[in-house]
């Protein structure tokens, strides 16, 4: 929720402050994430958390709004140097109780809002923070957020994870000033954040991830727990395919237009019907665990999870549908997790799923050997792969074809070639030309699209 009209900054900081002096009495783990469950939780959850974290071994770390130090301890095992920041005195003084025998460990009580919070521009590596912007008014996170810019490295990164829409403990609350707010928004104030050092290179933040909290996905079916990860960048270095995915392939209107072709949680060919016969194959059983590289808006993983009680995993490069996929996830009580990510850097565990779904994404795909052999790692002894792809004859495609895969930044192979590379990273290998069908299933939906205009 924002700010009521007329309030003022210190309105705001006094609201927030009083309600965590009410809720730091006991300085306990439940108080600090309000959840009668909280150290249940905190076993399976903080070392989620970490992991997700860049590399900050050696490195200067800030940890805003660091309470009583549920991260602070594993921080400071590893950091060059750590400032643990919170603006309740309780709570920071109880934090370097427990920790202050970390010789690299500062503490300090401050507001993040506040000037006490001097940090030199271009001084930290790493900056974390968990549960803190939502204490925080619209203006104050802008504010915040180009702050927290200025003190990063080239290079560094800040790491932010937030409750968003409704909030996800228990614990009974008189009166309750968090903003819960819709992931976008983070994501739409980090994006614009742009600045200029003195000696005139621009910098920008680049999104490196965003996804749910595994932990409450699996625990509580609540998919409102989200994280993101940036890094400051230099404004000319290249990110064009992201770019290009979010701004053109996958804009606003370009989802809304695919999905009026292909169905609702659709943006690729087939839509339900062509999920339904495909995921029949895969003989899916209750609790396995899927998953979906290429997810889109998640249309897929919501069937599979509903109608097979599968836990799914959904990744996909374009931070335009993940959130739409992670907005759209509220409220159904299925164990799906989004995950804003580059599927070629991610790893997994070896033998951590029982299938691994991916429909018509592999084309943007340019070393799909090395990204076949970490599929076949990631999947558990008697694991099934199911692609879904586009592509070519074999030979020389014609000249206007090849324009065509350039322009579109395709990498797409014919049907020998790509079953070679899969035979090639350990799989048994089906292939099935579904040319025809293809085929049939844009006409239907072109004809579908015919007919809404003429109706209109």
């Amino acid at each position: 929720m924002a700010s009521p009209p007329g309030m003022t900054t210190t309105d705001e900081r006094e609201i927030q402050k009083s309600y965590w002096i009410q809720h730091c009495a006991d300085l306990s783990v439940e108080a600090m994430m309000l959840d009668s469950k909280a150290s249940d939780l905190d076993k399976e959850e903080r070392p989620e958390v970490l992991s997700l974290l860049p590399e900050y071994e050696g490195k200067s770390v800030i940890e805003l709004g660091a309470g009583i130090g549920r991260f602070t301890g594993e921080l400071a095992q590893k950091a060059g140097q750590l400032l643990a920041v919170d603006f309740i005195e309780s709570a920071i003084k109880k934090n370097e109780s427990i920790n202050g025998h970390y010789k690299n460990a500062k503490f300090l009580c401050a507001d993040v809002t506040s000037p006490k919070m001097d940090v030199s521009e271009g001084s930290v590596d790493v900056i974390f923070s968990n549960w803190l912007l939502m204490y925080l008014s619209d203006n104050e996170v802008e504010n915040l957020a180009k702050r927290m810019m200025k003190w990063l490295k080239d290079g560094g990164y800040i790491f932010f994870r937030e409750s968003c829409f409704h909030q996800s403990g228990d614990s009974k609350r008189n009166y309750n000033p968090t903003h819960y707010r819709e992931p976008r928004f983070y994501t739409k104030v980090f994006k614009q954040c742009h600045m200029s050092d003195i000696s005139g290179n621009s910098f920008e933040l680049s999104l490196v991830g965003c996804k749910c909290i595994g932990a409450y996905v699996r625990n509580k079916k609540n998919q409102n727990q989200i994280c993101w990860i940036w890094q400051k960048v230099r404004s000319h270095d290249d990110r064009g395919f992201q770019k290009f995915l979010d701004r053109v392939e996958y804009s606003e209107k370009s989802i809304l237009r695919y999905e009026r072709v292909y169905g609702h949680g659709f943006i690729s060919t087939g839509g339900l019907e062509t999920t339904k016969e495909l995921v029949a194959k895969l003989e899916l059983k209750p609790g396995q665990k899927v998953l979906d590289v290429g997810c889109g808006v998640g249309g897929g993983d919501f069937y599979m999870a509903e109608n097979f009680d599968v836990e799914v995993v959904g990744v996909d490069l374009s931070i335009n549908v993940i959130s739409r996929a992670i907005e759209r996830a509220i409220g159904l009580k299925y164990t799906v997790e989004f995950d804003c990510a580059d599927c070629s850097k991610k790893t997994y565990p070896e033998k951590t799923y029982d299938v691994i779904y991916t429909r018509d994404a592999m084309l943007y795909i340019k070393d799909k050997p090395t990204l076949f052999r970490s599929f076949f790692k990631w999947l558990k002894p008697g694991g099934q792969l199911l692609i879904t792809d586009y592509c070519k004859s074999a030979g020389s495609p014609s000249s206007e074809f090849a324009e065509y895969i350039k322009e579109g930044g395709y990498y797409i192979h014919d049907m020998k070639e790509y079953e070679q590379m899969l035979e090639n990273a350990g799989f048994d290998v089906i292939v099935e030309d579904r040319t025809d069908q293809v085929c049939l299933i844009l006409w239907s939906s072109l004809l579908g699209i015919c007919n809404f205009c003429c109706a209109s």
